[in-house]
């Protein structure tokens, strides 16, 4: 009989992925399911990279790469660096691992262990604390609330600091709240931060998605000094629709990102050649496509926030970037719905998908109960039709 380990009973799966395989199950028995769920734009990746990646592999670039990147790749993103940051990268300060969260990983292999301590404002994605756990480290959850919209102060994050802190994760634009930190917000929590030994990982994947007058920004650009001590993850998962591809990346403190590199050579060896050709054209050609999705997001973001105002008793911070709405829906706990009343989000989202065929991912999920996220990367008739059965349901009129 093969036992499990203690690592492999503790590891939860992914709430996000969980969310869609239910959503899947209905859908296999003929039922209509308006899946909001998965963090995954809709659009092809773009010809122009698919055309990149297939000239790729005919003309033989199928083999093992250097475990950190093709040097050609990592210029490309070292240059994109340059030109939409003004941030002077070299390509030995670059890490291009199998996706994002495959970076995240291995920021935090490289950076902290047993007994250590990273600091996490909550709303979170689902993935950072069971990374930080498989390590030995612990979480600490940092709440903020919708009232501040969801952003950490300084005072919150130096009240959370102990001899143990080792890393503050940040993450703006925000999964699960969409929320984006001004530059002024970073810099005052950049002041706490060097005042003290923490070091920063700051995932940067939505940078690329933001709305209206919300604009990114690049942590390790805030000051010179906190380029040393600052890890920036970002990938072209979301920007290119390339989720499929895994292709993300590191850029930090060379020191920091050769010891990824040598975990990554013992994890997975290099990450894809052909994806990293197509990585290439992503960074190198047009950004058209990048402007065409940003526009389709905020054109279906308008449209969220418009139907989740006109459902009574929900109470949504508006999303600034990426494409998800994070909003409150404890109003409607013990309430009589169609299917029973339920009294968290969990069970929020359960009934909401065997009732009204609407899938959702609770809020627990993310550190914050009472909220549920909604991922607004699929066709606008989609949300519509949606929010209807939402708001029927919600309304009992099923």
């Amino acid at each position: 009989m093969v036992h499990l380990s203690p690592l492999a009973r503790s590891v939860r799966p992914s709430a996000t992925m969980a969310a869609a395989a239910k959503a899947r199950e209905l859908k296999t028995r003929g039922i209509t399911v308006f899946d909001f769920s998965l963090g995954e734009p809709d659009f092809d990746t773009p010809a122009h990279i698919c055309q990149a990646a297939a000239e790729a592999a005919q003309a033989g670039h199928t083999h093992y790469t250097p475990a950190n990147g093709l040097l050609e790749a990592r210029r490309a993103i070292a240059q994109w660096y340059s030109q939409f940051h003004g941030w002077n990268v070299q390509p030995e300060n670059v890490l291009i691992s199998n996706g994002a969260k495959h970076s995240i990983h291995n920021a935090l292999a490289a950076t902290v262990g047993p007994g250590d301590e990273v600091i996490i404002p909550t709303p979170y994605w689902v993935s950072y604390s069971e990374l930080v756990e498989m390590l030995g480290a612990r979480p600490v959850l940092v709440h903020t609330s919708a009232e501040d919209g969801f952003k950490m102060t300084p005072s919150q994050l130096r009240a959370a600091l102990t001899s143990r802190s080792r890393l503050v994760m940040l993450n703006s634009p925000c999964n699960p709240t969409g929320t984006v930190y001004t530059r002024a917000e970073f810099d005052r929590l950049a002041e706490v931060i060097l005042d003290s030994p923490l070091a920063v990982l700051s995932d940067e994947i939505y940078e690329q998605l933001t709305y209206g007058t919300a604009a990114p920004t690049c942590f390790a650009t805030l000051r010179p000094e906190l380029a040393e001590r600052t890890i920036v993850i970002s990938g072209a998962s979301k920007s290119y629709a390339m989720t499929g591809w895994r292709m993300g990346w590191a850029v930090g403190p060379k020191p920091v990102i050769d010891a990824m590199g040598n975990i990554q050579s013992q994890e997975t060896g290099c990450p894809s050649s052909v994806s990293q050709h197509a990585l290439i054209a992503a960074l190198t050609g047009s950004q058209d496509c990048v402007q065409q999705m940003r526009h389709e997001f905020s054109k279906r973001r308008s449209l969220v926030i418009r139907r989740l105002r006109e459902i009574p008793k929900l109470r949504l911070v508006e999303p600034d970037g990426a494409f998800y709405a994070f909003f409150d829906v404890s109003a409607y706990f013990g309430q009589p719905l169609f299917g029973g009343p339920v009294s968290n989000s969990s069970e929020f989202c359960q009934h909401a998908l065997e009732h009204a065929h609407v899938c959702l991912v609770p809020g627990s999920a993310f550190g914050c109960e009472g909220f549920v996220r909604m991922s607004f990367a699929t066709r606008m008739d989609i949300i519509e039709a949606g929010l209807n059965r939402l708001d029927a349901w919600l309304q009992g009129k099923l």
